[in-house]
């Protein structure tokens, strides 16, 4: 049974998570406008791992508390994450991200590593593509343009062709993840002011976040790429595998951005990562 609960930041805003299973405790971190579904279909398979599995929503997102838009940032999501590991006594976690949520794991390799056990990558990488964060931005904060659940998941069957043999139920728990259906159509699960933290960071020049993957050294780490991803090019890649060439990786056949982790090759690689931990 999954334990649904919510704890306070520091500042006041209260954060929806959830903890299910014993054993090594491994935290999951979702994408930018994502939540803690994004870890349904995984989840069984890492919980027979025998890990105690931790999912959040940050800020803004999901069923936690939304708060001003300038505390949508990777340093506070960071802080959040370190808070929900203090409410749940817990000193060291494995981290794993999507997206987003990888971003967090580098930032906390570098500012606090001695909380990590280890982390697994989830299409990301310190180098980010033009092409993918250009459709971030189109679609970020605004509603679809679907009125239903149903016309969502066909929609997306359609639309992305980059993401092959995907059953029509798959679509459609995802959508309803991502939306909830009004009267007045689909509504986005987030802040639609996420959009403005973004738009904020836009024009500022990009850091290089290279040290915060190095940071990463010495921990286990698994690495995962979607094959038509537009966030992570086949490049970036490739240097991150370099860099470690003990990581687990893998690249998902007929995934882009991002693979939904129950995928042969990705299992595969978290199995490994897990047992690495």
């Amino acid at each position: 049974m999954t334990d649904a609960s919510s704890f306070l930041a520091a500042d006041g805003t209260r954060l929806h998570y959830t903890d299910e299973g014993e054993g090594l405790p491994v935290l999951c971190l979702s994408g930018l406008t994502r939540n803690t579904g994004d870890f349904d279909h995984v989840a069984p398979h890492l919980l027979a791992l025998g890990v105690r599995l931790i999912r959040m929503d940050y800020r803004g997102r999901g069923k936690s508390d939304w708060a001003p838009f300038q505390t949508y940032t990777i340093p506070q999501e960071a802080q959040d994450a370190l808070a929900l590991l203090d409410h749940l006594q817990i000193d060291k976690a494995a981290i794993l991200g999507t997206s987003r949520g990888g971003l967090i794991a580098m930032a906390l390799a570098a500012t606090a590593r001695d909380r990590l056990l280890g982390a697994a990558l989830n299409d990301i990488g310190p180098e980010i593509a033009e092409a993918g964060m250009s459709v971030i931005f189109d679609y970020i904060g605004r509603n679809p343009a679907q009125a239903t659940h149903e016309d969502a998941a066909r929609f997306r069957a359609q639309a992305w062709t980059h993401f092959k043999g995907v059953p029509h139920e798959r679509w459609l728990a995802e959508v309803r993840n991502h939306y909830e259906e009004t009267p007045d159509g689909l509504v986005i699960k987030y802040d639609p002011k996420l959009r403005d933290a973004v738009l904020a960071g836009r024009d500022a020049p990009m850091p290089d976040l290279w040290p915060f993957y190095d940071a990463l050294a010495g921990l286990p780490l698994a690495l995962i790429r979607g094959d038509a991803s537009d966030l992570l090019t086949t490049q970036t890649f490739e240097e991150m595998r370099n860099r470690r060439p003990d990581a687990h990786a893998t690249t998902v056949t007929g995934r882009g951005h991002v693979p939904f982790l129950d995928e042969p090759e990705a299992l595969n690689v978290l199995t490994d990562w897990i047992r690495d931990l």
